[in-house]
């Protein structure tokens, strides 16, 4: 007859992914790992616990644990007692012992370590998305926006929009140009998702000067021409009144003062995708 497998029962109080991997890197250890391994996740009362800890008894059992609330641990660890059973607190000591040397007191928020995961994931999307929409890349991107930014080249789209990503706002952005009609993706997407950027005059022409002469090319070309920025301004804002979008005057300010203000607006109006 064949002898019955031990058993690791792992307790959590969020999905007990750590208390599962860490159990798995130590099983690892023994060479035939026959391990019968019992994930018990989102345990939230002391009845649930009692009810684990009674099957546990019965078994060739150890319980290991990563539990955030004092009074769950106190519990598991008094019918660990009770019971004889074997319990490994993988979190608690380490809480304890950072408790000691940290300003703050903990947060003991079940699920933390999976929500920061989640957010990292959406900010990588996010900035996937930002570089895969930049300038009009594909229009499709529009549609697929939390926000779309359009305006005249170097009225910040893209530095904007790879700051807004890493506050997981998936944007795409497009630029005005007289030459070439907006696509109709643009016209399909409600007006609260688009923001229009726009910029004096003077302080753009200076700019796309600086930029000419950073790419060794002659300040006096058409793209940094009054004439020419006058007409680009006139288009663009045409197109915003048209769209009836909100409109953001980006002169003479940061990209992280203007990136705040349609973060504002963003969590006003509850803009952002889920």
């Amino acid at each position: 007859m064949n002898e019955e497998k031990p058993v690791v029962y792992v307790i959590s109080d969020s999905i007990g992914e750590t208390a599962e991997l860490v159990t798995r890197a130590a099983i690892i250890q023994f060479n035939d790992g026959n391990v019968d391994m019992r994930r018990i996740p989102f345990v939230k009362d002391k009845e649930r616990i009692k009810e684990v800890m009674q099957e546990a008894e019965e078994k060739r059992s150890i319980v290991v644990y990563t539990l955030v609330y004092p009074h769950l641990r106190q519990a598991l660890e008094e019918e660990s007692v009770n019971r004889k059973v074997k319990t490994i607190d993988l979190l608690g000591p380490l809480i304890d012992a950072l408790s000691e040397i940290m300003p703050e007191s903990p947060r003991l928020e079940p699920g933390l370590v999976r929500r920061l995961d989640e957010e990292y994931f959406r900010r990588i999307v996010a900035v996937e998305f930002a570089v895969k929409y930049d300038d009009g890349k594909d229009p499709k991107g529009l549609l697929l926006s939390d926000i779309v930014l359009i305006g005249v080249s170097r009225t910040s789209k893209t530095p904007l929009s790879m700051y807004l990503a890493h506050r997981r706002l998936k944007v795409a952005n497009l630029p005005m140009v007289p030459e070439v009609e907006p696509p109709e993706e643009l016209f399909l997407i409600p007006p609260e998702r688009i923001i229009g950027l726009t910029i004096d005059p003077e302080q753009l022409q200076r700019i796309r000067q600086e930029r000419l002469n950073s790419l060794g090319l002659t300040a006096s070309s058409q793209y940094a021409s009054m004439d020419r920025i006058l007409t680009e301004l006139e288009h663009a804002n045409k197109i915003m009144r048209r769209l009836g979008c909100r409109v953001f005057e980006v002169s003479d300010k940061a990209v992280e003062e203007i990136a705040n203000s349609i973060l504002n607006l963003v969590n006003e109006e509850g803009l952002m995708n889920e």
